[in-house]
């Protein structure tokens, strides 16, 4: 049995107290250890909804969502899974220093950290480029800076299951593609189980092993492909602006759907 996360029949809707709103409906879909699964659609389609149920920040929902971790199959439970979060907006506390930030999930758990987590620590730091700003606040760094602080702060869990809810859609493209990079090369170390919600065509097609477009009715997938141009920066030949257009249109028509 291959490790991964397993949706069936995932329904989820939002409560009032006199109406309920289905956002999903029967959203089945597999990730495997791994595995990136990019997820493209148009505003109001259910993404970050998504996102929100798996990390436990949502419990209104029926359907299965099963985890399977050393070939052993339980319900995905937040408490018991390490489900690291990479948000659009950097979750930093303003008071703690970029390093108490980046180990603030250990802390809550009350993990011990030994010197041999510190030598993981230090190593991540130096991946990311962020050891020169351990001891300053996040107001005393650039948006840059503290986007690679929280990918630091999630994979210093060690995370089973990480969630990307368009990380990193606030930063310029320079920035942009250089904090793609950096992702890619801590995560190819442990390459935990990854989800990443982006309305980036470019993001989803070199982040993710796998892509799905969502459609505009309660989290239809209308289209997904295996990518084969995972972790290949602007590649110029036909094929990939092949897809690229592929996924283009596929937004672009819900996008017109919506305005109708």
């Amino acid at each position: 049995m291959i490790d991964g996360i397993i949706l069936n029949n995932l329904c989820v809707e939002y409560k009032t107290k006199k109406n309920s709103f289905p956002v999903i409906c029967n959203l089945s879909l597999k990730v495997n250890k791994g595995e990136t699964l990019a997820i493209l659609g148009p505003s109001g389609c259910g993404k970050s909804t998504l996102i929100n149920t798996l990390s436990g920040l949502l419990n209104n929902h029926s359907g299965n969502i099963s985890f399977i971790k050393d070939s052993i199959e339980s319900k995905l439970d937040c408490k018991k899974h390490r489900i690291g979060i990479i948000p659009q907006k950097c979750a930093l506390l303003p008071w703690k220093t970029v390093e108490a930030n980046t180990i603030l999930p250990l802390k809550i758990r009350k993990e011990k950290i030994g010197s041999e987590n510190k030598i993981e620590f230090n190593n991540i730091y130096k991946s990311l480029r962020i050891k020169d700003i351990l001891k300053k606040y996040p107001t005393q760094i650039s948006g840059g800076q503290a986007k690679r602080a929280s990918i630091a702060q999630s994979f210093i869990q060690k995370p089973d299951l990480l969630l990307m809810d368009e990380p990193f859609s606030a930063l310029d493209a320079i920035n942009k593609e250089e904090a793609w990079e950096l992702f890619l090369r801590i995560w190819e170390k442990s390459k935990p189980i990854t989800i990443l919600v982006t309305h980036s065509i470019e993001e989803a097609l070199y982040l993710g092993t796998k892509i799905i477009v969502m459609g505009a009715h309660m989290g239809e997938i209308k289209y997904e492909v295996d990518n084969q141009f995972f972790a290949k920066l602007n590649p110029e030949d036909f094929s990939y602006l092949t897809l690229k257009n592929k996924l283009h249109n596929q937004l672009r028509n819900d996008s017109e759907v919506q305005k109708q």
